[in-house]
């Protein structure tokens, strides 16, 4: 039986006017292309009128629309708000929009990787907001230690696209499921109201160009110039922020925060019946006016939240800095690169920060030759940048040269000490294969293979070594209480057949044994997450393969989503808990415990 919705309207703070880069990367998924029925995107219902022009960081309820099998862009609902010319203004820009842009657009074919019909079909379509559902049923038994709610992040396009869409490109959805007492769980999921998502629920339509699907070529400089005019009329506004909140999730200083690196994070509460509300964009207590990556690092060992600022416009390219465990800022530190790189992922040692310099670019000019912004360049050797973590002006940095090497996310990395008394610093991740695969189409084949990376700080050589072959692992983590320190195990998604995860994996990094957990037959998913047993502690008190794995994961063939259970040490099955709806597959997660719930800022 569908439930009835209910929905809420959340609270959002102001924030001081920043400027934010123009594209998202996040870990993808290119589904291969098949037609099957697929459910509209829900509306958002017309502002009631108000005294004063509403903020643009206030959201009006949804509301459920009739159901559709077709996908397709939605009519125009000018706020109230707006004056005489700015609707006529808003008219005649929609006009060229559909005349002009959207009739070139449909005389060119789209690459799979920017195809709607592609990016968002299956278990990649997006689905509506649940309000909670209590009494979930579940089949074995929940480990007493799982008393919390995980959730995860991903991306659910409110609006269907009129052009090209990428699966980075979705407005950001978090799905919760809350484990209690007596084997209860429970699930909700809802939007992260963004800027950019509430203004557009006003429209009723997509009004912001999508980062990866459509800025590309002159047709993407066409979107860009009718963005700027959109904005320069006042029909729009940037300077909240233009990010969609889809990819990372990190609970720190008492704040759950969803994060992609177009924007500042946004902070998310999670209520006592297991809902989620944004309460709006953080900009850490006015510490910060700059996006932050999707993916920061908290060390267990001093609470320090350590992250990175990349800017495609501009110099300094990217910046580090972190936040101590009470919130506060440290300076600034310009890392000096030469050109816009991607950077997606780091790792942190006990003392030091290790940031890639690879071969994905962000260069603008071509999109005046009719290309992609984002461009793989070949003449550019892979480089490690290793910082001392109390170094406050960047000058003792260490580049190591790492050639043929794209590693889109790094899953730990610590010190060693040679034979011969030199400083090794030792990182752990996948290395992909075409470094483009991301956001091109290759006749290739794709390759995701975890990989050990060892750099002598003395000599500045490096070695690489492939831990596991045949085999592409993607999106995982170690055990978070050894983060930056030496690790035994990791946790990653069997990304085969890819796109789709068909399993789960625990790889040996001492041995290579790998042990893996498979869903089934017509069963995939996504990011497994590891969470302890016990508090642990870094001078290996305890096993650390001690604690539980939980992923989501998609029956298509039966139409049914769940969240399964693994024990971590002998990758075993413990418990699955049925979900009252359909969860797309999606990106990144994390665990929050009944304890740091407690502690929750609201």
């Amino acid at each position: 039986m569908q439930p009835s919705l209910h929905f809420f309207t959340p609270k959002h703070q102001s924030l001081p006017q920043t400027q934010s880069p123009l594209f998202t990367c996040k870990f993808i998924v290119n589904p291969a292309k098949k037609t099957v029925p697929r459910n509209p995107l829900p509306l958002l219902s017309p502002p009631a009128p108000s005294r004063s022009p509403p903020h643009p960081e206030v959201v009006e309820p949804m509301v459920q629309r009739e159901r559709s099998n077709v996908l397709v862009p939605q009519h125009p609902n000018y706020p109230v708000h707006l004056n005489r010319f700015q609707k006529l203004a808003a008219v005649a820009l929609d006009k060229i929009e559909t005349s002009v842009i959207m009739r070139l657009e449909k005389n060119h074919v789209l690459p799979k990787m920017v195809d709607p019909e592609v990016q968002i079909s299956g278990n990649f379509a997006p689905v509506e907001e649940c309000p909670v559902h209590h009494g979930l049923e579940v089949v074995g038994r929940i480990p007493a230690c799982l008393r919390g709610v995980y959730v995860r992040n991903g991306a659910n396009p409110m609006f269907a696209p009129s052009g090209g869409h990428h699966l980075f490109d979705g407005d950001g959805m978090i799905h919760a499921i809350s484990l209690g007492l007596g084997n209860k769980a429970s699930y909700s999921c809802r939007y992260t109201r963004t800027s950019r998502l509430v203004q557009e629920a006003r429209f009723g339509r997509c009004m912001f160009p999508k980062p990866i699907g459509e800025l590309h070529g002159h047709l993407g400089l066409a979107r860009l110039g009718l963005y700027m005019a959109r904005a320069g009329l006042g029909l729009v506004d940037g300077s909240h922020g233009t990010g969609v909140a889809n990819a990372g999730l990190v609970y720190f200083n008492g704040r759950l925060l969803a994060m992609s690196e177009d924007d500042l994070p946004y902070h998310v509460k999670i209520t006592g019946e297991g809902d989620l509300e944004t309460i709006g964009r953080f900009n850490f207590s006015d510490q910060i006016d700059c996006p932050l990556i999707a993916h920061p690092k908290l060390d267990p060992v001093t609470g320090d939240l350590h992250t990175l600022n990349y800017n495609v416009l501009k110099k300094p390219y990217l910046k580090y800095f972190r936040f101590d465990k009470f919130g506060r800022k440290s300076g600034d530190l310009h890392v000096d690169i030469d050109q816009a790189t991607m950077i997606h992922d780091f790792a942190i040692t006990e003392n030091f920060v290790v940031i890639p310099d690879h071969q994905m670019v962000f260069k603008l000019s071509e999109m005046i030759r009719g290309g992609s912004p984002v461009v793989y360049n070949k003449n550019k050797t892979s480089r490690f940048g290793v910082l001392q973590q109390n170094d406050v002006v960047g000058s003792g940095i260490q580049w190591i040269n790492v050639p043929n090497c794209f590693c889109f996310h790094l899953w730990n990395a610590w010190e060693e000490i040679s034979d011969a008394g030199d400083k090794i610093i030792v990182v752990i991740g996948s290395c992909m294969n075409p470094p483009d695969s991301i956001f091109n189409e290759s006749k290739d084949t794709f390759r995701s293979e975890l990989s050990e990376i060892r750099m002598n700080l003395r000599t500045r050589q490096s070695t690489q070594r492939v831990i596991v072959s045949g085999m592409n692992l993607e999106a995982g983590q170690v055990n978070g209480q050894y983060l930056g320190q030496k690790t035994r195990f990791v946790y990653l998604a069997i990304a085969d057949p890819w796109p789709k995860c068909s399993g789960m994996a625990k790889v040996d990094l001492q041995t290579g044994k790998v042990t893996k957990f498979m869903y089934g037959t017509w069963r995939y998913g996504g990011e497994p997450f590891f969470v302890p047993d016990k508090k642990q502690t870094c001078n290996r008190n305890g096993n650390e393969d001690e604690g539980y794995i939980m992923g989501l994961v998609r029956d298509e063939k039966k139409e049914m989503s769940e969240m399964v259970i693994v024990k971590g040490s002998n990758m075993e099955q413990v418990a699955a808990i049925r979900l009252p709806s359909r969860v797309p597959y999606g990106f990144h997660g994390t665990f929050i415990s009944q304890e740091e719930l407690r502690r929750q800022v609201i």
